[in-house]
């Protein structure tokens, strides 16, 4: 059975992305934030979403454990900061719904998603710049980075919440990730 784990970065949806893996039946825990890797024995690491980069724990040694890893909202800047992309503050902070356009319909987590979808997402921080091997995945007209992957990294990542009921598609989110863990 594959084995997901979320990384608690104190999100107040971060129990929703466990149901959400659990409910497709997949073996899934919430893990603290400053637990060790080392200690974690996973197919894939979700990076839950959060408040802000300073409860983020060890969560950026998540990235080298050789397994995907799918940061929602706060869990996708951790992975661009940490592999040299740039964060920054978004011009609309709330959450809010938004019509997302998937720019990159091949893309193994968010591309069957194409031409849009509908998501709720927050945009207080967002990703700025894109770091080197990413590709940018997803727009909207209230944030230009949406979604954005490395798949040769087995990293991904989406700045809206698939967890939640108001985003449209949100389950396929997940169904994505876990084929990309079974087939990593």
């Amino acid at each position: 059975m594959t084995r997901i784990v979320v990384l608690d970065l104190h999100g107040q949806f971060t129990h929703l992305e466990r149901r959400a893996l659990r409910d497709m039946g997949v073996d899934t825990e919430i893990v603290d934030a400053d637990t060790p890797p080392a200690e974690v024995d996973a197919d894939g690491v979700v990076l839950s979403g959060g408040p802000d980069m300073d409860r983020i724990g060890r969560a950026r040694e998540y990235l080298d454990l050789e397994v995907p890893v799918f940061g929602i909202c706060l869990g996708m800047q951790v992975i661009a900061d940490e592999r040299g992309g740039r964060v920054g503050g978004g011009d609309y902070g709330g959450y809010a719904d938004v019509d997302v356009e998937i720019v990159d319909d091949a893309d193994p987590l968010v591309g069957s998603l194409a031409p849009d979808t509908r998501v709720w997402a927050s945009h207080a921080d967002e990703v700025k710049e894109l770091p080197e091997g990413f590709t940018h995945t997803a727009t909207s007209d209230v944030c230009g980075i949406e979604a954005m992957s490395n798949p040769e990294a087995g990293l991904y990542g989406v700045q809206w919440h698939p967890e939640v009921a108001h985003t449209e598609e949100g389950e396929e989110v997940f169904e994505n990730f876990v084929a990309i863990c079974e087939s990593a």
